[in-house]
């Protein structure tokens, strides 16, 4: 047999079912896994800063503690559930009016120094937490129960605010989110949710690494974070939420700052 012939039954025999031999791997993709590293990494970020809108949902560890998210973001706003530590609570922002929304439990945990932050307790002499005691407690309880699935107006200027917000808003959450450092490398083709991808790795996946689609937009759909802080899914690019300030009824404000319960 002729050794054309030979290479012929070859590839025939090993990609059987598969793509052929010579095969483009871009055929029917966007074409941005023909692109070297750094300008996939542009473009994922250029199409999620023009969406308006995207679902994040993972783990992500900061300052030590470690964020469970599912989150709605949009341009004006977002929504949806953090939990970190035990404590769970939902955040809702329509421009910069943010709401805490959250069980009894939570607010109880808040009065014995609990911060809605992290969901430790902060310490007093000797480290040990400052927490209510005989009648207080049976006054915490009561009060906490008020807050019972209401949502908590969060006021710009208590210290929470900052920290809170940045879970409800797309652009600054996103900036730092899609950041990766180091050398940046094109590496293996996969799937997320079913979508044909190409990812991009910053120093050798050390300084994080992105999913980019090759179907329709590049969006980034898939997060791992630099140092193994997290891993984060990004999906429903441009669906539709609806985003709306809660009415009067269901609605608690405290003034300057959240309350302990």
């Amino acid at each position: 047999m002729p050794k054309i012939a030979c290479v012929s039954a070859l590839c025939l025999g090993l990609f059987a079912g598969a793509a052929g031999c010579g095969e483009d791997p871009d055929a029917g993709t966007n074409g941005v896994g023909k692109l070297p590293a750094g300008q996939i990494h542009t473009k994922a970020r250029s199409a999620a800063d023009t969406a308006h809108t995207v679902r994040l949902k993972g783990s992500v560890i900061s300052g030590g503690h470690t964020y469970t998210l599912d989150m709605r973001l949009a341009a004006n706003g977002g929504l949806g559930k953090v939990a970190s530590k035990g404590s769970t609570f939902e955040l809702l922002r329509v421009e910069d009016h943010l709401y805490l929304r959250a069980g009894s439990s939570f607010w109880q945990h808040q009065s014995q120094g609990g911060t809605a932050q992290d969901g430790k307790k902060s310490g007093g002499e000797g480290g040990e937490a400052k927490g209510a005691s005989g009648g207080d407690e049976e006054s915490a309880a009561s009060a906490a129960g008020k807050l019972d699935g209401k949502y908590v107006k969060v006021p710009k200027k208590d210290p929470s605010y900052a920290m809170l917000s940045l879970f409800t808003d797309k652009k600054d959450l996103l900036d730092g989110l899609l950041t990766l450092h180091g050398r940046l490398v094109a590496g293996d083709r996969g799937k997320s949710a079913g979508i044909r991808t190409v990812e991009v790795s910053g120093d050798k996946g050390g300084g994080g690494s992105l999913d980019v689609s090759l179907e329709g937009q590049p969006y980034p759909l898939l997060l791992r974070r630099a140092g193994d802080a997290g891993t984060i899914r990004l999906s429903e690019w441009n669906k539709d939420f609806t985003l709306k300030e809660p009415g009067l009824d269901e609605t608690v404000d405290y003034g300057d700052r959240l309350p302990t319960a």
